[in-house]
């Protein structure tokens, strides 16, 4: 589930554009009510890491499955998530399950951890190949069972 050349007006319209994804490949339920809640997260915190990098995320009962969407933004484009050094050209929308309260800050904290190297951040950026794209994320979540 990845959006290359990512083109958003905002952080609500890039993770609606990364829900509809997840909700095409049948991993939520209600693509309406889930972003409800990711918009509700995002306005209790900014979710953007430093090095250009947007992390939207939610647990939800609309959750089928335990979901990354990434979105890697077209040159000269970028949307702010409110990091403090400035806006993301890379966006992950994470996803999981309403009674995973562990697994989604695991997700959230191995995730950040890559998300932290310049070399992760910059391969994801390079990639332009959404299967590349994938198995980075999935490599730096080994412990999952996707």
């Amino acid at each position: 589930m990845v959006i290359l050349e990512m083109e958003a007006a905002d952080r609500t319209d890039a993770a609606a554009q990364l829900a509809q994804k997840m909700y095409e490949q049948g991993r939520i339920d209600d693509l309406d009510a889930f972003l409800e809640q990711v918009n509700a997260r995002e306005h209790q915190m900014a979710t953007g890491l430093p090095g250009g990098i947007g992390v939207p995320h939610a647990r939800s009962k609309h959750v089928l499955q335990t979901s990354i969407a990434v979105g890697i933004t077209r040159y000269g484009h970028s949307v702010d998530f409110g990091a403090s050094d400035g806006p993301a050209t890379v966006i992950l929308l994470i996803a999981t399950p309403a009674g995973a309260f562990s697994e989604h800050l695991e997700v959230l904290a191995t995730l950040a951890r890559s998300l932290f190297r310049p070399a992760f951040r910059d391969s994801l950026r390079r990639a332009h190949d959404p299967e590349v794209i994938a198995e980075l994320i999935n490599s730096s979540l080994v412990f999952f069972d996707h």
